[in-house]
Protein backbone atom coordinates (compact mmCIF):
# COMPACT_ATOMS: atom_id res chain seq x y z
CA UNK A 1 0.00 0.00 0.00
CA UNK A 2 0.98 3.53 -0.67
CA UNK A 3 2.15 5.63 2.11
CA UNK A 4 1.69 8.92 0.71
CA UNK A 5 -0.35 10.39 -2.30
CA UNK A 6 0.91 12.44 -5.20
CA UNK A 7 0.10 15.58 -3.80
CA UNK A 8 -1.66 18.25 -5.98
CA UNK A 9 0.18 21.95 -6.36
CA UNK A 10 -0.62 24.69 -3.77
CA UNK A 11 0.02 27.86 -3.63
CA UNK A 12 -0.70 28.24 -0.05
CA UNK A 13 2.36 29.94 2.21
CA UNK A 14 1.60 27.99 5.47
CA UNK A 15 -1.92 26.47 6.84
CA UNK A 16 -2.68 25.34 10.44
CA UNK A 17 -5.30 23.37 11.74
CA UNK A 18 -6.98 23.96 14.91
CA UNK A 19 -9.20 21.41 16.59
CA UNK A 20 -11.60 23.47 19.17
CA UNK A 21 -11.05 23.22 22.56
CA UNK A 22 -13.02 20.47 24.82
CA UNK A 23 -16.80 21.07 24.81
CA UNK A 24 -19.54 19.92 27.06
CA UNK A 25 -20.39 16.79 24.16
CA UNK A 26 -16.95 15.55 24.77
CA UNK A 27 -17.51 15.77 28.76
CA UNK A 28 -20.69 14.01 28.52
CA UNK A 29 -19.44 11.43 26.00
CA UNK A 30 -16.31 10.55 28.31
CA UNK A 31 -18.50 10.41 31.11
CA UNK A 32 -20.99 7.99 29.47
CA UNK A 33 -18.16 5.55 28.45
CA UNK A 34 -16.98 5.69 31.97
CA UNK A 35 -20.21 4.46 33.81
CA UNK A 36 -21.65 2.61 30.76
CA UNK A 37 -24.35 5.09 30.67
CA UNK A 38 -26.76 4.42 27.20
CA UNK A 39 -28.94 7.72 27.67
CA UNK A 40 -28.43 10.61 26.03
CA UNK A 41 -26.98 12.74 27.68
CA UNK A 42 -25.98 16.26 26.14
CA UNK A 43 -29.79 17.82 25.01
CA UNK A 44 -30.16 19.96 21.60
CA UNK A 45 -28.49 20.11 18.41
CA UNK A 46 -25.01 19.64 17.73
CA UNK A 47 -23.76 23.09 16.14
CA UNK A 48 -24.92 24.37 19.48
CA UNK A 49 -22.22 22.71 21.90
CA UNK A 50 -20.15 25.22 23.60
CA UNK A 51 -17.06 24.69 25.45
CA UNK A 52 -16.65 23.35 28.64
CA UNK A 53 -14.90 25.36 31.12
CA UNK A 54 -11.77 23.07 30.64
CA UNK A 55 -11.97 24.01 26.70
CA UNK A 56 -12.46 27.90 27.13
CA UNK A 57 -8.56 27.22 29.52
CA UNK A 58 -7.37 25.29 26.30
CA UNK A 59 -8.51 27.77 23.87
CA UNK A 60 -6.44 31.09 26.00
CA UNK A 61 -3.66 28.55 25.50
CA UNK A 62 -4.61 28.44 22.26
CA UNK A 63 -4.22 31.84 22.10
CA UNK A 64 -0.59 32.39 23.75
CA UNK A 65 0.76 29.98 21.35
CA UNK A 66 -0.76 32.27 18.54
CA UNK A 67 0.87 35.18 19.91
CA UNK A 68 4.46 33.08 20.46
CA UNK A 69 4.54 33.09 16.44
CA UNK A 70 7.30 35.23 15.06
CA UNK A 71 5.79 38.44 13.14
CA UNK A 72 5.39 38.14 9.60
CA UNK A 73 4.82 34.08 10.19
CA UNK A 74 1.80 33.45 11.65
CA UNK A 75 -1.54 32.87 9.65
CA UNK A 76 -3.03 36.37 7.89
CA UNK A 77 -6.47 34.64 7.56
CA UNK A 78 -9.03 32.30 9.66
CA UNK A 79 -11.29 30.66 8.73
CA UNK A 80 -13.82 28.85 11.04
CA UNK A 81 -16.43 25.76 11.14
CA UNK A 82 -19.91 27.59 11.88
CA UNK A 83 -20.39 25.84 15.27
CA UNK A 84 -20.17 27.19 18.31
CA UNK A 85 -17.30 25.37 20.08
CA UNK A 86 -15.21 25.64 17.09
CA UNK A 87 -16.19 29.98 16.70
CA UNK A 88 -15.72 30.02 20.94
CA UNK A 89 -12.07 28.61 20.98
CA UNK A 90 -11.57 31.25 17.90
CA UNK A 91 -13.10 34.26 20.13
CA UNK A 92 -11.25 33.43 23.04
CA UNK A 93 -7.44 33.36 20.94
CA UNK A 94 -8.77 36.76 19.28
CA UNK A 95 -9.33 38.00 22.51
CA UNK A 96 -5.39 37.42 23.78
CA UNK A 97 -3.86 41.20 24.37
CA UNK A 98 -0.88 40.14 21.67
CA UNK A 99 -2.93 38.97 19.30
CA UNK A 100 -3.95 40.83 16.09
CA UNK A 101 -6.99 38.98 14.45
CA UNK A 102 -6.34 38.34 10.75
CA UNK A 103 -9.35 38.58 8.84
CA UNK A 104 -12.17 36.16 9.48
CA UNK A 105 -14.17 33.96 7.16
CA UNK A 106 -17.07 31.02 8.51
CA UNK A 107 -17.58 28.46 5.80
CA UNK A 108 -20.15 25.52 6.36
CA UNK A 109 -17.74 23.04 4.92
CA UNK A 110 -15.66 23.44 7.96
CA UNK A 111 -18.61 21.86 10.19
CA UNK A 112 -18.33 18.67 12.37
CA UNK A 113 -19.45 15.26 10.81
CA UNK A 114 -23.01 15.08 10.84
CA UNK A 115 -24.56 12.14 12.56
CA UNK A 116 -27.60 12.13 11.41
CA UNK A 117 -30.26 10.11 13.29
CA UNK A 118 -27.83 9.26 15.67
CA UNK A 119 -26.76 13.11 16.27
CA UNK A 120 -25.18 13.58 19.99
CA UNK A 121 -25.67 10.02 20.50
CA UNK A 122 -22.31 8.49 22.78
CA UNK A 123 -21.21 5.13 21.29
CA UNK A 124 -23.48 3.03 24.38
CA UNK A 125 -26.72 4.81 23.45
CA UNK A 126 -26.17 3.49 19.68
CA UNK A 127 -25.30 0.22 20.81
CA UNK A 128 -28.17 -0.01 23.03
CA UNK A 129 -30.73 1.59 20.95
CA UNK A 130 -29.42 0.58 17.04
CA UNK A 131 -27.46 -2.87 17.60
CA UNK A 132 -27.51 -3.43 14.28
CA UNK A 133 -26.25 0.08 13.29
CA UNK A 134 -23.68 -0.52 15.65
CA UNK A 135 -22.72 -4.00 14.59
CA UNK A 136 -22.26 -2.37 10.85
CA UNK A 137 -20.28 0.74 12.36
CA UNK A 138 -18.22 -1.20 13.76
CA UNK A 139 -17.68 -3.69 10.19
CA UNK A 140 -17.31 -1.32 7.71
CA UNK A 141 -15.03 1.44 9.88
CA UNK A 142 -15.57 5.13 10.38
CA UNK A 143 -14.13 5.93 6.83
CA UNK A 144 -17.03 4.48 4.85
CA UNK A 145 -19.90 4.01 8.18
CA UNK A 146 -22.77 6.38 7.17
CA UNK A 147 -25.13 7.18 9.64
CA UNK A 148 -29.06 7.22 7.98
CA UNK A 149 -29.18 10.24 7.48
CA UNK A 150 -25.58 11.34 8.13
CA UNK A 151 -21.76 11.52 6.70
CA UNK A 152 -19.05 8.72 6.19
CA UNK A 153 -15.59 10.40 6.73
CA UNK A 154 -15.61 9.94 3.39
CA UNK A 155 -18.59 12.20 2.40
CA UNK A 156 -16.35 14.75 5.29
CA UNK A 157 -13.44 14.59 2.76
CA UNK A 158 -15.17 15.47 -0.80
CA UNK A 159 -16.55 18.95 1.00
CA UNK A 160 -13.00 19.54 2.31
CA UNK A 161 -11.29 18.75 -0.76
CA UNK A 162 -14.04 21.55 -2.22
CA UNK A 163 -12.78 23.73 0.38
CA UNK A 164 -9.07 23.36 -0.27
CA UNK A 165 -9.38 23.62 -3.65
CA UNK A 166 -11.48 26.98 -3.25
CA UNK A 167 -9.52 28.12 -0.82
CA UNK A 168 -6.05 27.94 -3.10
CA UNK A 169 -7.85 29.78 -5.52
CA UNK A 170 -9.23 32.48 -3.27
CA UNK A 171 -6.53 32.80 -0.98
CA UNK A 172 -2.96 32.32 -3.04
CA UNK A 173 0.45 33.02 -0.72
CA UNK A 174 -1.39 33.40 1.74
CA UNK A 175 -0.88 31.92 5.78
CA UNK A 176 -4.43 30.07 6.73
CA UNK A 177 -5.15 28.92 10.05
CA UNK A 178 -8.54 26.61 10.04
CA UNK A 179 -10.14 26.51 13.73
CA UNK A 180 -12.58 23.17 13.23
CA UNK A 181 -13.33 19.84 14.08
CA UNK A 182 -11.12 16.28 14.41
CA UNK A 183 -13.06 15.08 11.39
CA UNK A 184 -12.10 18.12 9.76
CA UNK A 185 -8.43 17.82 10.57
CA UNK A 186 -8.55 14.38 9.60
CA UNK A 187 -9.64 14.75 6.47
CA UNK A 188 -7.79 17.80 5.91
CA UNK A 189 -4.29 15.27 5.91
CA UNK A 190 -6.11 12.62 3.38
CA UNK A 191 -6.69 15.60 0.85
CA UNK A 192 -3.39 17.26 1.00
CA UNK A 193 -1.51 13.72 0.97
CA UNK A 194 -3.01 13.68 -2.46
CA UNK A 195 -4.13 11.15 -5.56
CA UNK A 196 -3.53 8.04 -4.08
CA UNK A 197 -2.89 8.61 -0.66
CA UNK A 198 -4.88 5.38 1.69
CA UNK A 199 -7.68 6.41 3.45
CA UNK A 200 -7.04 7.47 7.21
CA UNK A 201 -8.23 4.52 9.90
CA UNK A 202 -5.25 4.06 11.73
CA UNK A 203 -4.56 7.87 11.80
CA UNK A 204 -3.46 8.73 15.51
CA UNK A 205 -6.37 10.91 17.39
CA UNK A 206 -6.43 14.71 17.20
CA UNK A 207 -6.43 16.08 20.97
CA UNK A 208 -9.00 18.95 21.68
CA UNK A 209 -7.27 22.14 20.94
CA UNK A 210 -4.02 20.65 19.30
CA UNK A 211 -2.03 22.46 16.32
CA UNK A 212 -2.08 20.54 13.01
CA UNK A 213 -0.03 22.08 10.38
CA UNK A 214 1.52 22.43 6.65
CA UNK A 215 4.05 24.53 4.81
CA UNK A 216 4.73 25.57 1.26
CA UNK A 217 7.16 24.02 0.06
CA UNK A 218 8.23 23.20 -3.60
CA UNK A 219 4.60 24.32 -4.60
CA UNK A 220 2.86 21.91 -2.63
CA UNK A 221 1.71 21.94 1.51
CA UNK A 222 4.17 19.70 3.41
CA UNK A 223 3.10 18.03 6.71
CA UNK A 224 5.15 19.60 9.91
CA UNK A 225 2.90 18.40 12.66
CA UNK A 226 0.32 16.53 13.92
CA UNK A 227 -2.19 17.23 16.89
CA UNK A 228 0.45 18.69 18.74
CA UNK A 229 -0.35 19.58 22.00
CA UNK A 230 3.12 21.11 23.47
CA UNK A 231 1.40 24.73 24.42
CA UNK A 232 -1.07 23.20 26.61
CA UNK A 233 1.84 22.13 28.74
Amino acid sequence: MHKSGLAAPSSLRGLWAVRHGQSTANVAFAEAERTGSTELPVPGRDTDVPLSPLGREQAGSLGDWLAGLDEGTGPDLVVCSPYARARETWQVMASHPRVTPPELLVDERLRDREMGVFELHPPGALRARAPEEATRRALLGEWAYRPPGGEAMADVALRVRDFVTELDRAAPGRRVLLVAHDAIVISLRFVLAGLGAPSPDTLPPVPNASVSSWTGMGGRLRPVRWGDTAHLA
